[in-house]
């Protein structure tokens, strides 16, 4: 089978990009073609041609310029006609409003898929590239899934959650020393409001308020400038809080593991989180997990089994769950256990790409070889 993918950016900024690397990484050992067509060009789709990729850049401007629309949906059907993939995956709803038009262009409107990793809330793009013509929508949570098909019109949804490789062992992880020591809470992301750092520094002050000491790791900074304000106004926080002493700012880093394998608790509390691969991450090195109960984490954590869930967002509910896991060792350990070993068994990148290639096998039979009379 061989896939055409379209991609918006030309960097990795964060799940979307990290998931279709995770299955660009093993793609060459099946017997499935990938080729990608980016619409930007960037560090990224050079990484790809040189790892053997065949890449393609066809530059997409902005979507309010109409004639650079038309241009790029051209260049795109042409693309098609010279290549004659047997399925076109559109990787987001941006590339779905240029890959659809061209697909149709193309003769081979039956062989158009894309991919939602967000979770809609009916934003105008969400609408529109669910307007337009496709066979199926791929989607990395149920959460996403559901939003997704109360839109019009209703298109066939598959959900693939998103995997991550096993690290290595690090000596750091599970030290008496450690254990001894104030307890390191971590989040990882980039500067955003709706990640909620703020909000976790909140909860901080909360618990020092009522006695309990953590001491709170800030990894991520201000990538690719999208929130500098947030980003900058963070530092006056810690010190209107009172919490100077107790944070640590990392600033953006290129690989998080290290620092995640010296917290004790990994917390995500961004609002309407997709699916929350750093969350795996923390799992995945024997780290207690903490999110919202909204959205991908619900996915993820069975609630007092493999991690915590908070009832919400708020300061004062991230506060309350984070009592628990900060005043017990024990707690934090059977979290950490039970974590790493529902990873193993289903949030590897082996397993992840099993489950999307045979969901896309799946939809190219039942979609193109049951068509195969119709116009490519």
């Amino acid at each position: 089978m061989r896939v055409l993918v379209t991609v918006p950016w030309g960097e990795r900024l964060g799940g979307a990009e990290a998931m279709l690397q995770t299955v660009l990484d093993g793609a060459q050992d099946t017997e499935h073609e990938f080729e990608l067509v980016f619409h930007e060009a960037g560090p990224w789709p050079d990484e790809l041609a040189d790892a053997g990729f065949r890449v393609e850049v066809i530059p997409a401007g902005r979507l309010r310029q109409p004639h650079r629309l038309i241009a790029t949906v051209i260049r795109l059907a042409r693309l098609l006609r010279r290549r004659e993939p047997d399925l076109i995956l559109n990787w987001m709803p941006k590339t779905q409003l240029y890959g659809s038009p061209a697909a149709v262009l193309a003769g081979m409107r039956r062989r158009v898929l894309w991919w939602q990793h967000g979770i809609p809330t009916h934003h105008w793009m969400d609408r529109c590239a669910t307007l337009l013509p496709a066979i199926a929508v791929g989607c990395s949570s149920r959460a996403a899934a559901r939003e997704q098909s109360r839109m019009f019109p209703s298109r066939r949804t598959f959900v693939v959650a998103p995997g991550t490789s096993v690290p290595p062992a690090s000596p750091e992880q599970g030290t008496p020393e450690r254990e001894a020591a104030v307890p390191v809470v971590g989040v990882v992301g980039r500067l955003q409001p709706w990640k909620g750092q703020d909000r976790l520094l909140a909860a901080q002050a909360l618990l020092r308020e009522r006695g309990q000491e953590m001491h709170l790791m800030i990894v991520g900074g201000d990538a690719y400038g999208l929130s500098t304000d947030y980003a900058e106004s963070l530092p006056s926080l810690i010190g209107q809080l009172g919490l100077t002493d107790a944070v640590t700012l990392t600033g953006q880093v290129p690989d998080a593991g290290s620092h995640i394998d010296r917290m004790d608790v990994l917390v995500n509390v961004s609002d309407d989180e997709p699916f929350g691969i750093v969350l795996l991450e923390g799992m995945a090195r024997g780290v207690a997990v903490v999110a919202i109960n909204a959205g991908g984490p619900t996915e993820i954590i069975e609630d007092g089994k493999t991690g915590l869930l908070a009832r919400s967002g708020a300061p004062e509910d991230i506060a309350d769950t984070l009592a628990a896991v900060l005043a017990s060792p024990e707690l934090r350990r059977s979290l950490a256990e039970a974590g790493r070993e529902r990873f193993l068994r289903e949030f590897t990148d082996v397993a992840m790409r099993k489950r999307f290639f045979d969901s896309l096998e799946m939809v190219y039979r039942e979609n193109v070889q049951a068509d195969t009379m119709g116009p490519r």
